[in-house]
């Protein structure tokens, strides 16, 4: 006999999953070990018999063959059945659940625990996999097994596999009305007078902005049905967290229910008590809560049922713990835009438009002379009035008044509520009546969505970092480092800046192994002054600090905004360490390609101005609690890292600047992620476009498609990856950025790889630029009049232009003469005219048989030399003289052409040929 064991008080999942294993191993039978979930028993007094259901107290204990247990991990919540898993005679024993990181004391000959929102979706999978028709019942309890456990698809542990899942139970004829009747239905007698009780006694406090309940009630007997009862308990109170406790037993006959506190009821051993637990908040866990006590279930909702000399005191306790679980939510001034961009009331319509385009703002602050703000424009009411042909029009007239406003301590919870309540998409930020920030609707939808990810139990890949928005940093760099970056954030902290970790270092530490050290030798730094901005030379400043603590470290200062640089060359301690401190900044492209204009911003928008989400991701190295650090992640960057995932910034990327395209696939091609479609679609928008061609026309430089193309080019193509790199770019059709007739056709392809083995072969040492190499590669595809040109524009060294010009003839004097070249000697006379470099191009755009000719030269010829050199002449006494090459050159001819062998060959061929030259 085959049983297949439910959980004590079976829910539908339990039961579901168990009715399809019955269908895929015939014969096998489900026992509820204990009872059932009062929906679940009401399910079963008219369904009953339509399930293979035996009773436990029916099984014959020498007759079971083997055990399936569905959806839990512990032997304790099996009831008497738990027995039964020590049987010697059992042949296998498997296991299916769906909560992950559960402890288990079940022994098991096969386990399937997989993080999907419900148990049954595993067995549907399975059935999915057969022929096997279900029956409507089956569907039916099935489809309520995941339709509870998700809450309809809700519950953040639910996955597509869920919902695929159900829709193909719905295929097999699940009955829709019966789920509606059961999904939800209402409160018993019993439970509707608990729900009165509980609402009379539930205690609240607002905790970090978020509003957490608790009540502790008490009954004579167990009392079914109080998930229910706490799920009604959050909707009717809006709480964002709840624990109900319920005592039951001996102790609590005869005796009212009593506050949490009251302390004059007697309890005894023999007291049961049930805590249930709900969640809305991001980053809690109740499992977490639960699980050392016994109990267990997911993120948003568990439960433990406990015995305990004296109840009331466990809840406190689990109400402590909770509130340390809950995350320090996001204030605004970690949300919001700073400086402002504001304007005065009497600025015309027209110009706010120019002003909103420059910046990508959708709405702006007006204030007044002294700086007060007293209203705020949004893009909407700019586009009104352009529509009715007022752009001379002051704002002030179009303006709102009626404003809203926050302090720079405002929590995440009170703005989105004031944002709902006042249907408003911005909000000021003001600190002592002065406009320091703004938060957007936009900013504060992004951070929910982002928390609801971030927060939920499945995960494509492994991430290293905790749950939490705190990064542990400490235990990941090396000690110099991490002691180098404290020092920097106490010299920014003395001086009342916010400073940084930025960019690919914070992405490299989110995805690094943990259990190796990780050595980083480039770092970003940058300098905030909160919501007053830092002056410009603030990274310059914090450089020169750090300067005096490490003597040892190179300061460079670049570029009209001021940013620093420290660099390390072969230290003992910090190796080749280069660490870039900038001022956090915003930037404008004035026309596509150019070099960006920049000036002092927030962080936000520093973040906001790199490439792709995984390199906008910020730790904040001040202010920090404990050796953990603050993350910042404004933009979904720790959902594209799981997701791996490369995902452009804005839609307009790659029109300001081309070689993102190309920075896109390094890093694609780099971490082995996938570029996002749509980011796919803005490269292609931004290649056909033709924006590059028109950029290039109508202004004198376009520097993005010039120096720092080729510094891209230069990191791909010298990089180990270059080939699926270039792979990338061609099926991209990228190297339109260095002419628009440039794509990476076969013959191309070819070319650039067969290159790549010449290279190989005849300078192993790499005494020539083997990246440079290949890109001439590329730009000789293209017609030999525009080869120089692209060279050029990309500013290649003078010689390599100069080898592209000259292929085009070397190439044809090459190909028309070596045929009719008769003697080695003449192979060598024609081709050592010739670079190794030039050789090498004409050799990859050549016929076989001249690259075989080509290849022995270089193989067998270029090496020869001639059996006696210069002193070998004089001390035979030759007259030193110009004839020595004459007379060089012709030992070397006979050498190669095999009239001579040796030196006393070469002796005799002297002597016969030029006696006359001895003195």
């Amino acid at each position: 006999m085959d049983l297949i064991l439910c959980h004590t008080i079976s829910d539908f999942d339990a039961l579901g999953a168990a009715v399809g294993l019955t269908r895929l191993k015939p014969g096998a039978k489900l026992v509820l070990t204990g009872g059932a979930h009062p929906a679940v028993r009401d399910f079963l007094a008219l369904h009953r018999d339509e399930y293979a259901l035996i009773e436990r107290r029916s099984v014959k204990v020498e007759q079971i063959h083997s055990l399936i247990v569905v959806d839990t991990q512990k032997r304790d919540r099996l009831g008497k059945a738990a027995q039964w898993l020590d049987l010697p005679h059992l042949t296998a024993i498997e296991l299916y659940d769906h909560h992950g990181n559960t402890p288990s004391d079940i022994p098991v000959t096969f386990r399937q625990v997989e993080p999907v929102g419900a148990t049954t979706t595993l067995i549907v999978e399975q059935l999915q996999q057969t022929p096997i028709q279900l029956t409507t019942a089956e569907a039916t309890v099935m489809a309520l097994g995941i339709h509870v456990d998700t809450g309809s698809l809700t519950f953040d542990q639910t996955t597509p596999r869920d919902a695929m899942a159900l829709a193909w139970l719905m295929t097999q004829g699940a009955n829709i009305r019966q789920i509606a009747d059961y999904v939800d239905p209402g409160l018993s007698p019993q439970l509707q007078q608990l729900l009165t009780t509980a609402l009379e006694q539930l205690q609240s406090q607002n905790h970090q902005g978020y509003t957490l309940s608790w009540v502790f009630l008490k009954t004579p007997d167990y009392v079914a049905g109080l998930s229910s009862l706490a799920s009604r308990l959050v909707d009717l109170t809006e709480s964002d967290a709840l624990l109900l406790a319920a005592e039951y037993g001996e102790a609590c006959r005869d005796v009212p229910v009593e506050r949490l506190g009251d302390g004059e009821a007697q309890h005894s051993k023999s007291s049961r008590l049930t805590i249930i637990g709900r969640s809305r908040i991001p980053g809690t866990n109740l499992n977490a809560l639960l699980q050392p006590l016994g109990g267990g279930g997911h993120s948003q909702a568990a439960a433990v049922t406990l015995r305990h000399e004296n109840p009331p005191e466990v809840l406190p306790q689990l109400v402590h713990q909770f509130k340390e679980q809950i995350p320090q939510p996001l204030s605004a001034l970690e949300l919001m835009s700073s400086p402002v961009r504001t304007i005065r009331p009497d600025t015309t319509v027209g110009e706010a438009q120019r002003i909103l385009l420059r910046y990508g703002h959708s709405g702006l602050s007006v204030v007044d002379e002294q700086d007060q703000l007293i209203g705020i424009i949004s893009r909407r009411d700019i586009d009104l009035a352009l529509h009715h042909g007022l752009g001379h029009a002051p704002v002030k007239g179009y303006m709102t008044r009626n404003l809203k406003t926050i302090t720079p301590q405002t929590l995440l919870p009170e703005i989105e509520s004031l944002m709902v309540t006042y249907d408003i998409g911005r909000l000021p930020v003001l600190e002592d009546g002065q406009l320091v920030g703004i938060v957007t609707r936009t900013d504060v939808l992004r951070h929910i969505r982002q928390d609801q990810e971030r927060w939920g139990e499945t995960c494509p890949i492994q991430m290293t970092y905790p749950s939490s928005r705190l990064l542990n940093v400490q235990e990941r760099l090396a000690p110099a480092l991490w002691q180098l970056l404290t020092q920097a954030a106490q010299e920014a902290q003395e001086r009342g800046w916010h400073l940084y970790l930025v960019g690919g270092a914070v992405r490299d530490i989110l995805l690094a192994d943990e259990s190796q050290p990780l050595l980083l030798e480039d770092v970003d730094l940058v300098v905030d002054g909160f919501h007053r901005a830092a002056d410009v030379g603030a990274g310059v400043s914090l450089a020169k600090a750090l300067r005096e603590r490490y003597p040892n470290a190179r300061l460079e200062v670049h570029g009209a905004f001021q940013t620093a640089a420290l660099l390390w060359h072969n230290d003992p301690v910090l190796d080749s360490l280069w660490i870039d401190i900038a001022t956090a900044r915003t930037e404008f492209y004035p026309y596509p390609a150019a070099n960006p204009e920049v000036e002092a911003s927030s962080i936000r928008q520093d973040l906001y101005r790199r490439d792709f989400t995984i390199n906008a991701i910020a730790a904040r190295l001040t202010g920090r609690r404990g050796e953990a650090l603050p993350l910042l992640d404004f933009f979904g960057g720790m959902l594209d890292l799981r997701s791996r995932l490369i995902r452009v910034l804005h839609a307009n990327s790659f029109i300001e600047d081309p070689t993102r395209i190309y920075r896109a696939v390094r890093f694609a091609v780099r971490l082995g992620f996938e570029l996002e479609s749509q980011t796919q679609d803005y490269i292609q928008y931004a290649l056909e476009s033709g924006v590059y061609e028109r950029s290039l026309g109508a202004n004198t430089r376009a520097p993005a498609l010039e120096t720092r193309l080729k510094a891209e080019l230069k990191y791909i193509l010298e990089a180990r990856y270059w080939q699926r790199a270039l792979q990338l770019i061609g099926s991209l059709e990228a190297l339109r950025c260095l002419h628009p007739n440039l794509k990476l056709d076969p013959s191309l392809w070819w070319r650039v790889r067969l290159i790549d083995r010449w290279l190989r072969r005849f300078d192993p040492d790499q005494t020539l630029k083997h990246w440079q190499m290949r890109l001439e590669v590329l730009i000789a595809h293209l017609e030999p009049q525009e080869r120089g040109k692209v060279a050029e524009n990309l500013q290649l060294p003078i010689d390599s232009i100069e080898r592209l010009e000259h292929l085009e003839p070397a190439q044809t004097d090459v190909v028309a003469s070596l045929p009719q070249c008769q003697r080695p000697s003449e192979v060598v006379w024609l081709l050592r005219q010739y670079k190794l470099p030039l050789l090498v191009l004409i050799a990859v755009h050549s016929s076989r048989a001249i690259r075989r000719q080509l290849w022995h030269y270089f193989t067998n010829l270029a090496t020869v030399q001639a059996p006696l050199n210069g002193n070998d002449l004089k001390r035979l006494g030759y007259k030193p003289g110009p004839h020595y090459k004459e007379m060089l050159d012709a030992l070397l001819a006979a050498t190669l052409d095999g009239m001579i062998q040796n030196q006393a060959d070469a002796k005799v061929f002297l002597e016969q040929h030029y006696h006359h030259s001895k003195k």
